[in-house]
Order: structure tokens, then sequence, then C-alpha cells
């Protein structure tokens, strides 16, 4: 793939034919692809843009701020100019995703190797800036008439999918600013990162004083600062014997768990513009288990809190595991997905067929068996399992069991690329969301 670039805008030549392939495997291409599968009003549209793109119906493709455009041809050849506009970041969001990128040089050595961090995306999304697209933000337009998404249009971002594959850089510049100022920003901030030592923190006042003031009262301290990393909790280890019952190994998982936890709350709380958070979803002892087990500090834990955990859960060891990975796939879904078969029938049975046509040519289309949501292909190692949301999961068996393999997609034929395929990255990002 050959590209031009000049400064504000690159253009990539037409790609091939994507005959039998996933459209995304790298994680971030398969969140954009995500934000039309989910955010599009006519899945049809969707599925034509598909089939389009998979035939190497879109040509050249222009990417500048704001905005991707490219001539696709539909199904009787005639060409179309096709748009997709995504909002660019403001000054402010810039600054504050370049002093996170900046923060550590993986950061810096990731996006220069072609990979997106997932620890940055997710940090960005703290502080209040969404790099990938969200539900809806994928705006479409098309000299075809469409007022929404249509075949055309679709086929551009599955295009693009590949395109951000390759390069994340590309993403960067749709929100806003080319490859070589990104790359002089991170520099100069690198080069200009203070050293002297923190500011004094600000005096306290006495509550005593404050009680007698009345109405005149001092002013606050300044709001606290959200730190770069949780607390770290104290050591534990000491001389003196725990007391009956209680692991001092499930005591640091807790306590670095509440630490993330209040970093995250803080971050929520000073964000501009933030309201009241949504209520947490209540989890069950079983799948709470889980997702102590899934955070980073329960890797480091000893073998008898991952045994504590299983047992309380009602899993042993090799299920359990299972279960971590799907939940750093996906959270709650994912477990669910793992843990429970269930029938499909009706509306969810016609939709899940119509998605399974749709993927593929019918030359290409996998050879598939069906029991209750979970459809495996046939002679190989690789299975679809449909979520009660409609999405797709892909698993894997390895050591003779069905294993998560990947994040869910609206696109079979996406999942099952995954289940072919070892993508490192997603798990990583699944763990950061999850965690």
């Amino acid at each position: 793939m050959k590209a031009h670039e000049d400064d504000l805008e690159r253009t990539f030549a037409a790609l091939p034919a994507a005959r039998g392939k996933g459209f995304a495997q790298s994680w971030w291409g398969r969140a954009w692809l995500a934000a039309l599968e989910d955010g599009a009003l006519d899945l049809e549209q969707v599925r034509t843009g598909r089939r389009l793109a998979r035939a190497g119906a879109v040509g050249a493709v222009s990417v500048r701020p704001g905005r991707i455009t490219a001539v696709v041809r539909g199904r009787d050849r005639t060409a179309h100019r096709a748009d997709v506009t995504l909002e660019e970041l403001s000054d402010t969001e810039w600054d504050r995703f370049l002093d996170l990128a900046a923060e550590r040089s993986g950061h810096v050595a990731a996006l220069l190797d072609r990979e997106m961090p997932p620890h940055l995306v997710e940090d960005a999304e703290t502080a209040g800036v969404a790099l990938l697209p969200g539900l809806g933000e994928l705006e479409a337009a098309c000299d075809c008439g469409a007022w929404d998404h249509c075949g055309h249009t679709a086929a551009l971002c599955y295009q693009v999918a590949r395109l951000l594959d390759q390069d994340p850089f590309v993403l960067l510049l749709i929100r806003g600013r080319a490859e070589r100022a990104v790359l002089d920003d991170l520099q100069a901030r690198g080069a200009a990162a203070p050293v002297t030592a923190e500011p004094a923190r600000p005096e306290g006042v006495d509550a005593a004083e404050a009680y007698a003031a009345g109405d005149v009262l001092p002013a606050l301290p300044a709001l606290p600062e959200v730190p770069s990393e949780p607390g770290v909790p104290p050591s534990l280890d000491t001389d003196v014997p725990s007391p009956h019952g209680v692991e001092p190994a499930a005591l640091r998982i807790l306590a670095a768990r509440t630490a993330a936890a209040a970093r995250l709350h803080l971050a929520e709380a000073l964000r501009e513009g933030a309201g009241s958070p949504p209520p947490a979803e209540r989890l069950t002892a079983a799948q709470d288990a889980v997702r102590l087990a899934a955070g980073e500090a329960g890797e480091t834990g000893s073998d008898a809190v991952g045994e504590r955990l299983g047992a309380g859960s009602g899993r042993g060891r090799e299920q359990l595991a299972r279960a971590v990975r799907a939940w750093r796939y996906g959270g709650v879904a994912a477990l669910s997905v793992l843990e429970e078969e269930w029938t499909v029938d009706g509306e969810a049975l016609a939709r899940a067929r119509a998605a399974l046509e749709s993927a593929w040519e019918e030359d290409e289309r996998p050879p598939l068996r069906a029991r209750g949501n979970r459809w495996t292909v046939v002679g190989e190692s690789g299975q679809l399992r449909l979520g009660r949301d409609g999405r797709w999961w892909p698993y894997r068996k390895e050591g003779g069991r069905w294993t998560p393999a990947g994040i869910a997609a609206r696109d079979p034929a996406t999942a099952l690329a995954a289940a072919r395929s070892d993508d490192e990255g997603e798990e990583a990002l699944s763990r950061t969301r999850r965690g």
C-alpha cells in the first residue's frame, strides 16, 4: 500500500478485494466497525457495503481532518462519491491526549510501531477524550441520495478499517492532526518535561477556625489532580503472623483494586461537564470473583487467592482461567456467552441466519453446524457464539475445550477471523476496559 502525504491529507490507493477475510484484525479497527454496525439504522445497507468492499468496489481513499472520501461502485457498477465524517478533537482535547501519550515512552514507541496502545485509549477516555468513534458518530453523505449510511458509505468504512489495521495514525488524522504534527508535539513535550520538585500542597484549614468564622469562610483548596497511576498499597510483609482467616495476598488485591477504582471515580468527578455517573451494574458473587481474578492485581496474587476465587465462584482452576479470559474480552456479556447455552428461535433465529447468509459469498461460506446459540465450523477448531444482544463472539478449541478468542462483532465473518488468528491487542484492550 502506497500513501501520499501532504500535511493534512493522505490518499491511499485502492485495496484489492478481501474475499474470505475479516476487514479488521486490530482491536481499534474492530472498534471502528462496531461504531458503523451498531449505529446504522439499516443493517441491510451495512451488509451491502460489506459485500461491495469485499469485492474491491472502493476506489482510492482520501483521508483528511474530519472526513474520509472515496468513489464507490455499486452492484450495477455506477460510481458514487461517498463521504463519512467524524468530529475533530478540539485543541484542549488534543493537549490532554498528547500529555497522556508523552507520560510513558511505551506509548510513543507503540505508535511508531503502528500500534494503538490500549492503555492510552483507556486513559484518554477517562480524561474525556474519545479517540475511537462512538455509537452514531460516523456521519454519512453520498450522492446516491441516502440520508443515512448506504451501501457506498458502509463500504468506505469497511475499507478504512483495513487502513487503520496498518496505520493508527489514519485515525489521528481523521481526528484532526497529521502524523508529523503529533510526533513533533510528543517530542516537544518529552524534551520540556519539568524536573523541578513537586509544588507544595495547599495548607489545610483548621476546622474550629472555619466553624467560628461563620459566613466568612476561607477559600477552599484547589481541586486535586488525577494521579498518573493508582496509589500503591502499603506492604503487608511483616514478621507478625496473619490473624486466622485473613489472607494478605487477598488484601493486597482488594486494596489495589480500590485504589484503581478511586482514581477512576476522581477522574469522572473532575471531567468537564460531568453529571452523575450511571449506577454500576450489580454483579453476582460468581461474576465478581471473575472480575477480581481478571484484574492486574489478581495476576500477581498467590495461588491460594486464585483457588479461593475459583472455589467461591463454583469453578475449578481451568474454568476460572477461561472465565477470566472471557471477562477481559467483554465483561458480564462475554462471561454469559461462555457459560450459558440457549435456544435461538423466532425472530432472533431469522436475524442470525440472515447475518450468516450475507457474511460470506456463497462459494466462500464455511460449513457450520448449529446447536443452540453456537455455530461450529465443520473440520476446524473455530466456533461462533451468538449473544442475546445479537453480537457474535469468536471461540477457538484449545486443549480440547472451547475458549474465548476475541471481542464480539456484528459481522460473523469478522468474528470468525478472530477465532482463526491470535490478536493479543484485543485481550490487552479488554483487560484495561474491564479490569
